[in-house]
């Protein structure tokens, strides 16, 4: 089950989302490699300039926390937290800030992505590794589908959305985040289900 942690930890743990600990970014957020309870984490930290919807992202929180599956990637921890501070600013005037974090923490898969396995570092030639891929991706999105509680369509499947760890197991990540996103223009919501929609 998926704890709350306080954004203090999670700015310890990943040294105030340094630079250094940055392994990806996309059109959600940021992630960082951390240590939690001697477990390698993904902290996820999401773009707050989006205007996030705060009721769909605990929707969506609490749809990630139901789903368990060995093909898609787990939840570890999740933060939903406003923090106010005073900031000085360049003319040296103080002002009363806040800041909002809505992060969310998932096993840290150290095989990467599917999408720079295809395009730099090779997957081999055994049939084996490429049908185990192909197999566990299939299985994850079939229970996206038809195994949970309420449907989920991911509707942005692609290599770059499926995480492979040590033994080169593939696991689903990033459905459901673009539901978060109701005000950008790049996105759709859709009311029945969770994922990113294509807009030509």
């Amino acid at each position: 089950m998926a704890i709350e942690i306080e954004s203090s930890e999670l700015r310890r743990i990943t040294n105030d989302f340094s630079d250094a600990q940055k392994v990806g970014s996309g059109g959600y957020g940021d992630v960082y490699k951390a240590v939690y309870n001697g477990e390698a984490i993904a902290v996820k930290l999401l773009h707050a300039t989006k205007g996030i919807d705060d009721k769909q992202f605990i929707k969506e929180l609490r749809n990630h926390m139901k789903v368990q599956h060995p093909n898609i990637v787990r939840l570890v921890g999740y933060c939903n937290e406003e923090t106010k501070k005073y900031i000085e600013l360049p003319d040296g005037t103080s002002v009363f800030g806040r800041h909002i974090y809505k992060v969310l923490c998932f096993e840290y898969m150290v095989g990467g992505s599917l999408d720079k396995r295809l395009s730099g570092i090779s997957l081999g030639d055994e049939w084996c590794t490429h049908y185990q891929i192909i197999k566990g991706t299939c299985e994850g999105l079939c229970y996206l589908h038809n195994g949970c509680e309420s449907r989920i369509l991911h509707l942005d499947l692609k290599p770059a959305n499926v995480l492979l760890d040590k033994s080169m197991k593939p696991k689903i990540a990033d459905f459901g985040l673009s539901r978060i996103y109701t005000a950008s223009r790049s996105h759709t919501k859709v009311d029945s289900v969770s994922g990113t929609t294509r807009l030509n």
